[in-house]
């Protein structure tokens, strides 16, 4: 007769041996490789080495998207963003002159930094080319000045291409002058400014340009959209930003720090956040 103690160590070790086999074949299940969905023997694209619908092309990563900015409060960054200013400090910066550090009249308040006039512009750390930038601002609530004299900064995208800060809410100016206009080259496509003191943004897309040398290859870029209405859609600059004077491109590196101008009068920003642009190949 089988002793009791016996007939619980054979059910113990079936159990043991039960649960073994079904965590080697759930382990099994989860090593096997996933189905990818496509094809291969489909056409190859013109000068691709990916065939269309091709099972093999990698996907894209996944990020997080990140959120909508209200009047009253800034969104979130997309995962993958480099958040150059988040409301916290401006470790992400340095003053006008290479190593300088900010001029301490910039006052950081809240998730808002303002410029104290000629205090000197804002300089990113780090350079940059290709590029998509967000950036949220706001002129004086108290209107001071007119024309070029009114909430005028400016985000200078290699330190050489501006994309021009002004309160233009009821402010005749040069048509190339206003905001969201490329300085001294192109007015925007229409004028979407909100009111003295409400947060406006700048979605925009940046291409360098390309020099072989001393020599032009391809011109900067620039799509923009100011509070959410197009202003600039692949439009080529003519140059450098220059003032009265015709715009010329000068060979530069081919990344450089993004400027937040000051010139002269108050204007806050919040919410500067940029992601490099890669390729499809890069994923």
């Amino acid at each position: 007769m089988i002793s009791r103690e016996v007939l619980q160590g054979a059910c113990l070790a079936a159990i043991v041996l039960c649960a073994a086999f079904d965590a080697e074949r759930l382990f099994s299940r989860q090593a096997a490789p996933v189905k990818r969905e496509g094809y291969t023997d489909t056409p190859f694209l013109p000068g691709d080495r990916w065939r269309v619908h091709d099972a093999a092309r990698p996907y894209p990563r996944v990020i997080a998207p990140g959120t909508e900015s209200s009047s009253a409060a800034p969104g979130k960054a997309p995962s993958d963003a480099i958040v150059l200013f988040g409301g916290k400090d401006l470790s992400a910066w340095r003053g006008d002159e290479k190593g300088k550090p900010v001029d301490p009249r910039w006052k950081v308040e809240g998730d808002w930094v303002e410029i104290v006039p000629r205090s000197g512009s804002l300089i990113t750390k780090e350079s940059f080319g290709d590029c998509q930038l967000h950036v949220e601002w706001a002129t004086p609530a108290v209107v001071k000045g007119d024309s070029q004299n009114r909430g005028n900064s400016g985000v200078l995208l290699m330190g050489r291409y501006e994309v021009q800060v002004l309160d233009s809410s009821g402010n005749p100016t040069y048509a190339d002058g206003q905001a969201a206009a490329m300085y001294g080259q192109y007015p925007p496509l229409v004028n979407a400014s909100r009111g003295p003191g409400e947060w406006q943004t700048y979605d925009l897309v940046f291409e360098a340009p390309r020099f072989d040398g001393d020599r032009l290859v391809k011109p900067a870029y620039l799509t923009l959209f100011h509070n959410g209405v197009l202003m600039h859609n692949h439009q080529a600059y003519l140059g450098q930003t220059a003032h009265k004077t015709l715009p010329r491109y000068t060979a530069h590196p081919a990344e450089a720090p993004i400027v937040l101008q000051d010139h002269g009068t108050p204007v806050r920003y919040r919410n500067i956040w940029l992601r490099k642009i890669g390729t499809y190949e890069a994923q």
